[in-house]
């Protein structure tokens, strides 16, 4: 799993494991990471996990969170990249191992999407989008192992017809607030989770259960009440 080294001046402190979906930094006891200083602030940051990629969103913390030296509200992380708030740096360490195997991880309860929603400045890729009833934010790196490329074409709503084609490891589509679904690409095909809402996403008719459900050709999402067809390419 994916770990992050706390150091300080050079000094490693400690190692933390990223065991769970969500971890919170910051200076009060109830966070999963405490730095007790005060430059660092009560919530300063949150990490949250899903399949193999990890984003970081900082809390509106008083004095911000810098990855790579560069001021960041949210980002995915990166091999190697280095966290830091305040004296303290995180050097995150992703699981290499484990995307070189190509296992599949199940996440319980998946992403928010303020986290995957990242600006293209930040993540250094393109955003694209399906107004005004499909948001659709691309992270991470293209998932060239998986040959067959997936795409979703809009059945309902105002954009009935739009075609987005799934090249990026992970898609978020739907409305903040209401209903957020993940599409991840991997070298086993394309996966779909639940990030935000009171309800889940529809496939084929009927909810999906937590963690990552597979998608086949042919499949109809229903994602904050916008129908889609899913399709894989020859």
């Amino acid at each position: 799993m994916p770990k992050l080294i706390l150091s300080m001046d050079g000094l490693v402190l400690k190692e933390i494991a990223l065991d769970k979906e969500k971890i919170s930094i910051g200076r009060k006891p109830n966070n999963d990471i405490q730095i007790d200083n005060l430059a660092i602030s009560g919530q300063h940051a949150l990490i949250t996990t899903i399949l193999d990629d990890s984003f970081l969103e900082d809390q509106n913390s008083t004095n911000g969170s810098y990855v790579n030296g560069q001021p960041v509200k949210k980002c995915v992380l990166h091999n190697n990249d280095v966290i830091e708030l305040g004296k303290y740096r995180l050097k995150f360490i992703a699981d290499v191992k484990r995307r070189e195997r190509g296992d599949r991880v199940e996440p319980s309860a998946a992403l928010r999407s303020s986290a995957a929603g990242a600006s293209a400045e930040q993540r250094g890729d393109a955003t694209q989008m399906l107004p005004p009833d499909v948001l659709a934010s691309v992270t991470a790196e293209e998932a060239d192992d998986n040959p067959r490329l997936g795409i979703v074409k809009v059945l309902t709503g105002p954009t009935a017809g739009r075609e987005l084609r799934l090249a990026k490891a992970m898609t978020t589509l739907g409305k903040p607030g209401v209903q957020v679904a993940v599409i991840t690409r991997r070298p086993q095909g394309y996966f779909i989770a639940h990030a935000e809402g009171g309800s889940f996403p529809q496939v084929n008719n009927r909810p999906i259960e937590a963690g990552a459900h597979p998608l086949n050709d042919g499949d109809i999402l229903e994602i904050a009440g916008v129908r889609m067809a899913f399709s894989l390419t020859d």
